[in-house]
């Protein structure tokens, strides 16, 4: 009898990577090898560019931007992690700024292609009518894909600080974060009452923000059809179960899209994408190689 097929995992987030360790030894064919990387971000871009991993989590504006750019990697309707993001744009309580006030002003992002960046800049666009290119962004690190550059709108920040100092130190006005977010008495959101904000927003939009998903090695799976026949039920039986009807529309390609049209368009309107991208063009492809119907 033959090895089961070690498969190279990245997985940061907790439930999902403590079920599929639980559940993966249902099947013989194949055994998933985790490596832990944190930040779990800091693994985007060895995937994305390289593909590093059999299987890994990614942002997904980096697996858009990944497979416009053409990367042999397939996107899997798995949501990893998702949030409302009202209350990741943050401003200084001491000199406080209004999404009315932001044009012209510097808000500071890890990267300009953070997906919760690419969200705010979204719903601020949309819902607020405030356009990316009135305000100036600073970054601390460019993209996952070494082929895309920044827009005209996008500096440098200052280096050696961490955005929460620089907002601080009234460097810039305001500051995207995301996991990272501080709970610090210094710092109040940008948008008023933002978790009231974000549930009308969801009434209106039926959407919970994706931020990461799976994505799987093209390669990999056309080489190995049996153990990616395997792997779809097993990443059915390791997801969390929905507590809700907001968490139900965090869950599964059916309920997601949505809300991946949405993050789609956003990543179009703001020309983060070489060319134009289709959720059937992605699904068609991990459909046909994978053998699946990612409708279900």
């Amino acid at each position: 009898m033959n090895a089961p097929l070690s498969l190279d995992t990245v997985i940061g987030a907790g439930p999902w990577r403590d079920a599929l360790a639980r559940v993966q030894g249902e099947h013989p064919s194949f055994t998933m090898n985790f490596i832990d990387i944190e930040p779990i971000h800091r693994a985007f871009a060895p995937m994305a560019q390289t593909q590093k991993f059999a299987i890994g989590e990614m942002a997904i504006t980096t697996a858009f931007q990944a497979l416009a750019y053409d990367k042999p990697l397939l996107l899997l309707p798995v949501t990893m992690a998702a949030r409302f993001q009202h209350r990741c744009l943050i401003t200084s309580r001491r000199a406080p700024v209004t999404v009315d006030t932001l044009r012209g002003r510097r808000i500071g992002v890890r990267a300009y292609t953070q997906t919760t960046g690419v969200w705010l800049r979204g719903i601020l666009q949309n819902d607020y009518g405030v356009p990316p290119d009135s305000i100036r962004w600073l970054t601390q690190e460019g993209a996952h894909l070494a082929e895309y550059r920044d827009p005209a709108w996008v500096e440098a920040a200052p280096a050696g600080h961490s955005l929460p100092d620089l907002l601080r130190d009234g460097a810039i006005d305001a500051a995207i974060l995301g996991n990272d977010l501080p709970d610090d008495p210094d710092f109040v959101p940008v948008i008023p009452n933002p978790d009231a904000a974000a549930r009308d927003w969801y009434a209106e939009h039926g959407v919970v923000p994706i931020n990461h998903m799976m994505v799987v090695r093209r390669d990999v799976a056309t080489a190995h059809p049996e153990a990616m026949r395997e792997l779809w039920p097993t990443l059915h039986r390791a997801k969390p179960a929905a507590t809700d009807d907001i968490d139900k529309a965090a869950i599964g390609l059916t309920a997601n899209r949505a809300g991946l049209a949405m993050i789609l368009d956003y990543c179009t309107q703001q020309r983060l994408l070489p060319r134009a991208l289709s959720l059937d063009e992605i699904f068609s492809e991990t459909a046909t190689v994978l053998g699946i119907d990612v409708a279900s």
